[in-house]
């Protein structure tokens, strides 16, 4: 289900730009888990004042159980095939701010599915800002190891060479939240409103794929 953002409080013709020049795309979030892609999503979805959608939410609505649950009674294989039949139908409604899971954007069919129909913002997080955020906490069936550490390790040397082909590449890191919003607002408007004034970024968090 899609949460309803409130109205946008700060920098209002620079956020109606980029949603005009969005047009019927949407705004896709990819990366490793506990990168803040929820988090970011939220504030960036208000700021842009389009509907916010998690993709694990709508698995879980959509299952009636969570998402370990499914992994457990079901298996790996049939939570990605159900993941991308998720991501295709919510692609295919309204723009939205939408943050996927950590493994959606190594499938080729999602991939091509989020270039066709959104632009997507690679939120890249180091393993030490990772395990800092999710060795608490106990729904990621991915990390039930007996060495997360090297888990993560191993999953961002398998999924960085794909993540990287994102339209645009954000730095998770210790910051406010805000900054992070503020950087993927600077290079949405530099991909997007190109030619604009000050539509070049000026953070070092920022790297746009050609």
């Amino acid at each position: 289900m899609s949460e309803t953002a409130a109205p946008a409080q700060a920098s209002p013709t620079q956020e109606a730009d980029i949603t005009s020049a969005l047009g019927r795309r949407s705004i896709v979030l990819v990366g490793m888990m506990g990168a803040g892609k929820s988090t970011i999503g939220r504030r960036l979805a208000v700021r842009l004042q389009l509907p916010f959608t998690d993709a694990d939410t709508e698995i879980e609505t959509a299952h009636r159980m969570t998402i370990p649950e499914i992994f457990q009674n079901y298996g790996e294989p049939y939570f990605r095939d159900g993941e991308a039949r998720v991501i295709a139908r919510i692609l295919e409604g309204r723009p939205v701010v939408l943050a996927t899971g950590g493994g959606a954007f190594m499938r080729e069919e999602t991939r091509n599915r989020i270039r066709d129909r959104a632009v997507s913002i690679w939120l890249k997080a180091d393993v030490d800002i990772i395990m800092k955020r999710v060795r608490r906490r106990a729904d990621r069936p991915l990390l039930q190891t007996e060495d997360p550490v090297a888990t993560v390790s191993r999953l961002l040397e398998a999924r960085e060479p794909v993540y990287q082909t994102a339209d645009l590449t954000i730095l998770s890191r210790d910051v406010p939240h805000d900054r992070i919003v503020d950087e993927c607002i600077d290079a949405l408007r530099a991909r997007l409103c190109a030619g604009s004034p000050s539509a070049q970024p000026a953070t070092d968090g920022i790297n746009v794929t050609p």
